[in-house]
Formats: structure tokens, sequence, C-alpha cells
């Protein structure tokens, strides 16, 4: 663990997308910076630092974001199970689709499993549905890989089909290859989508905002 013990709250991610995508959305809502996120630098070293977290004082608040990949159930069991030992015997039932958010009378803990909570994926399968509604170049992508993995040219796993896409995609903007963070900055993406501000809404109620900043007019 590499990160300074600067806030009391804390939001684990894996990894530096994950990171710039949740600072670039902040920004966009006006979020106070009351958290640090920190980048775990991977899934395994996420789920040993839970634990660690606990266990430093001065931390109320631990909140955690992680890719669900190709079995959201798992994902979601490996978390519970580590809750437990901290008197989280709340998470016992199934996440909430709007993310969840407990406490064990001394320290806060919240979950967000990419990309919705009730789906397989990751946080690119989220980034996609921040795709504007008008877009027209995102189905012409979805078309090109549809293909390519029909002749079994695709280099990627079936499981990473969604990085593929959503980089193929920014490929085609304005500045190509923009990271994911940078394209919410530079509006590529609509942070306005319900997904997104279902998300916004988790993370605002996690780090104890009063409220959620309107979004700004495109």
């Amino acid at each position: 663990m590499t990160e300074q013990k600067t806030l009391s709250k804390k939001l684990l991610v894996e990894g530096n997308d994950d990171k710039h995508v949740v600072l670039a959305l902040c920004k966009k809502y006006a979020i106070a910076e009351t958290f640090d996120v920190v980048d775990c630098k991977g899934i395994e070293n996420l789920f040993e630092q839970i634990p660690i977290w606990f266990k430093i004082s001065g931390i109320d608040t631990i909140g955690v974001i992680v890719d669900a990949d190709i079995d959201l159930n798992t994902r979601w069991d490996t978390i519970k199970n580590l809750l437990k030992p901290h008197g989280f015997s709340s998470a016992t039932e199934g996440l909430p689709d709007t993310g969840l958010i407990i406490g064990n009378g001394i320290q806060t803990f919240g979950v967000w499993i990419m990309p919705n909570n009730n789906t397989n994926g990751m946080l690119e399968d989220f980034i996609s549905l921040l795709v504007p509604d008008s877009d027209k170049l995102l189905p012409i992508a979805n078309t090109i890989l549809k293909e390519i993995e029909e002749k079994k040219l695709n280099l990627y796993s079936k499981t990473h089909q969604s990085k593929a896409l959503i980089h193929t995609w920014l490929a085609w903007q304005e500045n190509p290859g923009t990271p994911l963070g940078l394209s919410i900055t530079k509006k590529y993406l609509s942070h306005n989508s319900a997904v997104c501000e279902q998300f916004i809404e988790w993370l605002t109620k996690l780090f104890d905002q009063n409220t959620i900043s309107p979004c700004p007019q495109e």
C-alpha cells in the first residue's frame, strides 16, 4: 500500500483507469474531495487491502469499486466474506442495483460492482453506457468487432470484448486514443446517463455529501 493516509475516507479501485474515471465524474458533478481514491493495482491487491484499511486508526469510510468480470455472484461472495470478520453481518443479501452502503457501528462500507451491480462486465461496459444515444460510431465499431470474431481474427478474449469495443470507438474520436477518464472531461461521453447518475448518487451517499450537484448543461 503506497498511498499516503491523508483523509479518513477511502475509495479503493482496481486500477488507474478506474481512478481517473471516478475523478473525472467527481469533477463534472462538483463532488467535494472528501475521500482519497486509492489505485490498488489489481483486484487481488484490492481484496488484500480491504481488511488492512479496516484496522487503520482514523478510517471511518471505505468504498470499493470492482469489475464483475464473468461472474458477478462470485465477486460479491468474495466481498461478503471479507466483510464478515469486521461486523458487517447485514451483508448477507443480494447486492442492490443502486450499490451497497452498510455500517458496523464504527465504520461505513460501500461497494459498487461494475458495470451496474446486476450484470457481468467491467469498467468499459459502464463507459459504453455513457456513449450518447445519438452516437453513430459505436454500432459500427460493434459490427466490425463481430465480423472479426466471426472470422476468428480477434486476439482479445471474449471477456475483454467491451475493452476492445470502447477503445476502438475512442480511436475514432477527435483525439484518437484518449484515456477513459479524459474522454469524460472532453465530453465524448455523456455523464448524464441514468447508470452514471445512479453511480454518482451511491458515491455521494457513501462519502456523506449533503447534496448531489446538478450536472452542468451540455
